[in-house]
């Protein structure tokens, strides 16, 4: 094992997916799908205060709060994703602004957000995609699945082994970043994420990508390769291009959001899978199920419950108010459960209901830049992990781990013990 190789799988085998969240505003919130099913019911858009910032104070005396209106039912949730006049993205951009950029395309409104996404969308057209699925996906795959047999033991823990270090290299795959800076970017990537529980961690990180990022565009201009950096930084659509600030802040998002969204629904997927066995052995009867049964995780338990959004202008939502320059929070997590789209069943976990389209990537001019790109990762992942894996199942001499789905705003397993038939 090289000193690169030794470096990044420290890295991984000291993760734990139980404490990374603790004691930041992410919480350690077990299943909070009751809780929002009665605000449904009894207060579909409510004022309450939130928490942006936890401070040092047990008694949360040093926390920074703000009053915000909360969305939960379906149509609301939509109302809000599609109406980017009267609901503004400039909430999103003083929150993650401070450590992505000032151009963080989530948080820019049109038409800045328009010109921008079409220009970094070139980089993810269809025939890029396909070429990341057959070089990147299944390879990078394969390769951790490989060291999965190896062991010869029939076990796993596949959030350690798996779930955690896939997208992540994926997404340096994409952006071209060589391997032996996994560690470091993957830290800062962490770091980014949890800024709310440690803001100088996430500053200091977010400064640190910039200077790395403002290195490899430089090397890019002037020996352009085949990756999304180069095609940021010579990407033109009717004379228009990205400046040095607008791709860094793409970049800033686009490492931590890709591989953490990735990683977080792709262990959502199989602990679903894991939890009801007739539906990982009916998706191995028929793979034409795949892609209805990724929407249904996705639905089910997506990896962010929330989003941020700013009225613009009275706006009026289930007989409520909302006044221009307030805060609102649309919580889509509350929408992909809602009763009166899903019916009864809407809190279960079941890849054979009738398909409906979901919330959990946005919607409107939003919609989630990668979500062909993440919804490619988890097909590419269960084939093999299905394929390569045989009768895979929870490990039960592990489960006094009490492996489950957590978290209050951030959702993934705190482990996938799992065996399988070596």
């Amino acid at each position: 094992m090289t000193a690169d190789e030794a470096a990044i799988a420290e890295l991984y085998d000291n993760f734990d997916a139980g404490a990374m969240f603790a004691g930041s505003v992410a919480g350690d919130v077990r299943n909070p799908y009751p809780e929002l099913a009665r605000r449904r019911r009894e207060s579909p858009v409510e004022k309450r205060t939130q928490t942006l910032f936890k401070g040092d104070a047990a008694d949360g005396s040093g926390d920074v709060t703000q009053e915000a209106y909360f969305v939960y039912t379906y149509d609301d949730v939509n109302t809000i994703m599609r109406d980017n006049e009267s609901f503004t993205s400039e909430a999103v951009r003083e929150l993650m602004g401070m450590v992505m950029g000032p151009y963080v395309m989530v948080g820019l409104d049109e038409p800045e957000h328009k010109r921008h996404r079409n220009l970094v969308a070139q980089a993810f057209r269809q025939r890029a995609l396909q070429r990341w699925d057959s070089e990147l996906v299944l390879p990078i795959a394969n390769e951790l699945i490989d060291r999965i047999v190896a062991r010869r033991d029939g076990k796993a823990e596949l959030v350690r082994d798996f779930t955690y270090r896939l997208p992540v290299q994926v997404i340096a795959g994409i952006l071209g970043l060589p391997p032996a800076d996994y560690p470091k970017f993957h830290q800062w990537a962490l770091d980014l994420i949890n800024v709310t529980s440690d803001p100088e961690a996430g500053l200091a990180a977010s400064a640190s990508l910039a200077g790395y990022f403002s290195e490899i565009c430089a090397l890019r201009r002037r020996e352009p390769q085949d990756d999304v950096i180069s095609d940021l930084v010579n990407v033109e659509i009717d004379g228009e291009t990205l400046d040095e600030e607008e791709i860094l802040s793409f970049c800033r998002l686009l490492l931590p959001a890709g591989a953490e969204t990735t990683y977080r629904a792709t262990g959502n997927f199989l602990y679903g899978l894991l939890s009801n066995p007739d539906q990982m052995a009916a998706l191995k009867a028929d793979p034409a199920l795949m892609t209805g049964a990724i929407e249904e995780s996705i639905r089910w338990e997506p990896p962010l419950l929330i989003v941020s959004r700013r009225a613009s202008r009275d706006v009026e939502l289930s007989g409520v108010t909302i006044p221009a320059g307030a805060d609102v929070v649309p919580n889509t997590g509350s929408a992909c459960h809602d009763e009166t789209r899903w019916g009864d069943t809407s809190e279960d976990f079941d890849i054979l209901r009738t398909p409906q389209p979901h919330i959990a990537f946005g919607a409107g001019p939003h919609m989630c830049l990668g979500i062909h790109l993440a919804r490619m990762e988890m097909r590419a992942s269960m084939d093999q992990l299905l394929t390569r894996l045989p009768n895979l199942r929870f490990d039960p001499d592990r489960l006094d781990t009490d492996p489950h789905i957590h978290g209050e705003t951030f959702r993934s397993p705190t482990g996938l013990p799992v065996v399988f038939d070596a």
